[in-house]
């Protein structure tokens, strides 16, 4: 199984519907200078059954429409003048002033393996203020929603493959869980083969930097969110002159290779379930899943035992096992606002019902209601395994369950196992970890949260260490959830909006609480 995607939480109906883009877009012959082309803006359409359904992104509050656009960009940037593949796009045009306008505020929201064609619609008010001076812009990365997404395996295949036991205890699970493993990875392989050597960041980055010749920008202004920063960091790496004004928010450690991230995201989780079942239990009214915090803890514990032995019914017909739990509970901990919803599917799972938590893993998974998968997992998938060098077999993982345990008792299993997804994979990794230095580039604004789960928050220290002495700018936001900004935090907020529409650089060490 995966490791959970580091992306942005969403509101409710985000949670319990996927809406994440998952079309074909072809290749073709690349003859022309692609950053001389124009792009063809048009009134986005909705997404069709295979993109995750629902309507058309709303009209904009002052009437307006979101627009969306297909670049054109080498499928292999080694051969540039070769095979090209449509790297779909979205934008709200700037809402104030012509002669007030900045450029294109272009987003990455995480995953990796997150739709920005959809996300940013989904999110648009909450940037209204960037707006003014902004069009505000995201993409599907290649690999990922229309920009030729990785498929992998059908719907039912992978409803087979989220039931099974993702913490094998015995020998036989083992074996039945690196099959399923291999057998997910040769379908990526078989259905996939062209594009996958070619889905690293270093490559999206350098999508990027054509989307900011394209958009008629001199410099790229940015804003990245957890997998997003990686991203970020990566581009100004790459083209540390091009960097305009950039935000790197929910901050990936970038010193990290694949095992020490999955270890800090067990910690991560960890760090959120304690605050989560702190919070349940020190309110005046009784928390009705345990009488103290480590009560709440245990009979988390014991549920997941529990459902390791028997599953429980979840959304008809499958049932909730203990993967799915999971899956579903660090779902719920990516932003302080699930923590309700949370609450209550535990309370229908210690009467026997799962709907909710399974509701939750649905949404991690990218499973709409109807049974119809975006491709997030496959995208999340073949990125991670394309950058990260490092493979781990069984015997590793088996070796490294005890540090994981510590790390996290409820979480450590299923993000120990998790690192042999990428085992069997046809594409080498790149690196141990990407590199990020940026001598030269403009500053970037590095906002860590202290109760982030997912990207835990030492990883904004390493990042502003790692991008070089006078570009990362570190601010501090003590608070619960994945990210920052979206917390709704004035001063996070104020500090953001000021230097992305300003250009203020706040002090150093700044802290927002």
């Amino acid at each position: 199984m995966p490791k959970p995607p580091r992306l942005r939480a969403a509101a409710l109906t985000a949670v319990l519907l996927s809406s994440v883009l998952a079309a074909c877009s072809g290749n073709a012959k690349n003859d022309e200078d692609l950053s001389a082309q124009k792009l063809h803006w048009k009134d986005c359409p909705a997404p069709s059954a295979a993109e995750g359904g629902g309507s058309a992104p709303s009209p904009l509050p002052n009437g307006g429409t979101w627009q969306c656009a297909t670049m054109k960009a080498p499928l292999d940037w080694g051969k540039p003048k070769g095979d090209t593949i449509g790297i779909a796009l979205i934008r709200a045009k700037a809402s104030g002033a012509a002669s007030k306008r900045i450029g294109s505020l272009v987003f990455n929201f995480g995953g990796p393996g997150g739709s920005g064609v959809t996300t940013l619609p989904s999110f648009g008010q909450d940037y209204a203020k960037l707006r003014t001076r902004y069009d505000l812009v995201s993409f599907d990365p290649r690999g990922v929603g229309r920009s030729a997404p990785v498929e992998c395996e059908n719907d039912q295949q992978l409803d087979n493959y989220f039931q099974q036991d993702a913490t094998p205890d015995d020998a036989a699970e083992r074996t039945e869980f690196l099959d399923n493993t291999k057998n997910f990875n040769s379908a990526c392989e078989k259905n996939s083969k062209k594009v996958l050597p070619h889905v690293r960041t270093t490559d999206a980055a350098r999508d990027m930097d054509l989307m900011r010749q394209v958009l008629g920008d001199d410099k790229l202004y940015y804003f990245g969110i957890s997998y997003g920063t990686e991203l970020g960091g990566v581009y100004a790496h790459l083209f540390p002159r091009h960097v305009g004004r950039a935000v790197f928010d929910a901050v990936v450690d970038p010193t990290q290779n694949a095992e020490q991230s999955s270890l800090g995201q067990a910690g991560g989780f960890q760090l959120a379930l304690d605050n989560f079942a702190q919070d349940c239990t020190s309110k005046a009214q009784p928390c009705p899943i345990g009488d103290n915090a480590q009560d709440v803890k245990d009979r988390i514990a014991k549920l997941l035992t529990d459902l390791d032995k028997k599953p429980i019914p979840g959304i008809f017909p499958r049932q909730l096992t203990q993967t799915a739990a999971t899956n579903g509970i660090a779902q719920s901990l990516y932003s302080k606002d699930f923590w309700q919803y949370l609450t209550e599917g535990l309370q229908e799972a210690y009467d026997g019902d799962g709907k909710i938590l399974m509701a939750l893993s649905d949404s991690m998974n990218g499973r709409s209601e109807n049974g119809e998968y975006s491709n997030i997992t496959a995208a999340n998938i073949a990125i991670n395994c394309a950058d990260d060098k490092a493979r781990y077999d069984a015997a590793y993982v088996q070796h490294k369950l005890p540090e994981f345990r510590a790390a996290s008792p409820l979480f450590g299993d299923f993000l120990a196992w998790s690192m042999a997804g990428c085992t069997d994979w046809a594409v080498a990794g790149a690196a141990d970890h990407p590199d990020v230095s940026a001598a030269g580039s403009a500053p970037i604004l590095v906002v860590g949260n202290t109760g982030d789960p997912a990207t835990p928050y030492e990883g904004a220290r390493k990042m502003v260490n790692a991008l070089g002495k006078g570009v990362g700018v570190e601010l501090t936001y003590k608070g619960q959830g994945h990210g920052a900004y979206d917390s709704k935090n004035k001063c996070v907020q104020s500090a953001v909006n000021g230097y992305l529409l300003d250009g203020k650089v706040p002090a150093a060490g700044t802290v927002c609480s």
